[in-house]
């Protein structure tokens, strides 16, 4: 058991690690905070809908369940992968959060309402906490998933399977008419400008998450 925790969590006697291991959760539930308040925004002030290349051009489908609950399953199989190699944690979940901001910055600038036929998405609590419903530029289910695509681009077959969860959910929230086109097309070029970003800002974070928690490969590195 000591050989497994020293393998896999000895980084978490590093001041410095721990330190962005806070600092990563305290910016994820700060940007969760911003996303509500900017999606109860955007859904209060929200304008008629506009008519859509695809949406107006394709039935209706019942993807309810699957736009709820698919998100859930590609992040428990995240955290599943991710948890041999906590030290990626911190890189991770910063993405997340500047994704999260930079979202909800965005909804806050753009008004339409949902189209006329989007599917009435089964309301829970969790899910209200989240959205509430006119938060639609630009897509998440799209862009978290290419986030992580990005993230984890150096391992091919990780890469794919993410890349294909996010055309995916792009395919999902199309069918459900709960986007707009532009909301998933345009997610994939603002996240690669998020990734492009977050490679920037949390450079330390990123050396860890290639390298792991070497001190000297960090130091050389910065």
């Amino acid at each position: 058991m000591k050989a497994i925790f020293n393998t896999h969590f000895s980084h978490f006697s590093d001041r410095e690690f721990i330190k962005s291991f806070v600092y990563s959760f305290a910016l994820l539930i700060a940007s969760l905070f911003v996303n509500f308040y900017a999606s109860t925004y955007a859904t209060k002030v929200a304008s008629a809908p506009v008519t859509d290349i695809i949406l107006s051009n394709i039935r209706v489908y019942d993807v309810d369940m699957i736009f709820i609950y698919g998100p859930w399953v590609l992040w428990i199989f995240l955290f599943l992968v991710v948890i041999p190699k906590s030290y990626r944690i911190p890189f991770i979940v910063k993405n997340i959060a500047l994704f999260v901001i930079i979202r909800s910055i965005f909804i806050t600038l753009t008004h339409i309402g949902p189209f006329p036929t989007a599917i009435s998405v089964l309301s829970t609590k969790m899910i209200s906490n989240f959205t509430a419903g006119g938060d639609l530029f630009f897509s998440a289910h799209t862009g978290l998933p290419f986030l992580m695509t990005l993230v984890f681009w150096k391992d091919k077959v990780l890469r794919y399977i993410l890349l294909a969860s996010s055309l995916f959910f792009g395919a999902v929230v199309l069918m459900g008419h709960l986007h707009y086109t532009i909301d998933v097309v345009a997610a994939f070029f603002i996240t690669y400008s998020i990734y492009s970003i977050a490679e920037q800002l949390f450079r330390k974070d990123k050396i860890y998450f290639d390298n792991g928690p070497s001190k000297s490969e960090i130091s050389q590195a910065l």
